[in-house]
């Protein structure tokens, strides 16, 4: 059986309010007998204020009557919220206040860098409207500039697997549309380890350039182990002068 929303101030208000058994309080509201009976004490949920089932549509009035008349009755939920969807949200994601000045940013980032992803998943991965992401995409956002591109991964907006599962999605619907994709946007489509891994090298900042070059192999010194090569005589030479001494 679904309980109902908010069960255990809904079973708090059930024991203040009718002669209902504690195990039919229980079995309605999926808790213990003893849990319910520990609410009657005073020793469970203190502090804790009723929820009245009848007025939020969750159980009719008949119901309670019945099973204050019968003992061995079980209450019949009317209404569940939980069974409808209501307790998952539809529109876009919390975004702390503190964060809400980068959000621009991060549509940006995504704008420039993910030109394939909808409206709809840019909104998903960081919590805005579609109103501001066209206007980002117009350039016609009251502050664009002064805005710069920032990794929405990077601020915390969202995942890393939450964005590659994104452009991952548009990598697909690109597919089945047909469309062609060049080398750059199929580079943009992958997760940042799968790119570092297909893509080039990075680039050494130019300050470091000097200390990756291969330098040059030192001049071997001049063998100088014998006179001869000491001297740079020729050979030849003191065979001559020897001559003349003699």
């Amino acid at each position: 059986m679904s309980k109902p929303l908010m069960a255990k101030a809904t079973a708090v208000w059930l024991v203040e309010n009718t002669t209902l058994t504690f195990r039919q309080i229980a079995d309605f509201c999926s808790m213990h007998e003893l849990e319910v009976q520990g609410i009657a004490d005073g020793d469970v949920a203190t502090g804790v204020k009723g929820f009245d089932p009848v007025g939020n549509n969750q159980l009719d009035q008949v119901e309670i009557t019945k099973g204050e008349a019968d003992p061995l009755y079980r209450m019949k939920l009317k209404f569940n919220p939980a069974a409808v969807g209501e307790e998952k949200r539809r529109g876009p994601r919390y975004t702390p206040l503190s964060k809400r000045q980068d959000r621009p940013a991060a549509i940006l980032w995504l704008v420039k860098f993910h030109p394939e992803l909808t409206d709809g998943a840019i909104g998903k991965l960081v919590g805005t409207t579609k109103p501001t992401i066209l206007a980002i995409r117009e350039r016609t956002y009251w502050n664009m500039a002064n805005i710069s591109p920032i990794d929405p991964v990077a601020l915390g907006f969202c995942r890393q697997s939450e964005l590659d599962a994104a452009v991952q999605a548009a990598a697909r619907r690109k597919a089945a549309d047909g469309v062609v994709m060049t080398d750059d946007e199929r580079r943009k489509l992958v997760s940042t380890e799968q790119s570092l891994s297909m893509g080039e090298e990075p680039r050494m900042p130019s300050g470091l350039e000097a200390f990756t070059r291969p330098q040059e192999e030192p001049k071997k010194p001049a063998d100088y182990s014998d006179a001869e090569s000491f001297f740079n005589l020729p050979q030849g030479d003191d065979d001559d002068e020897d001559d003349d001494d003699l």
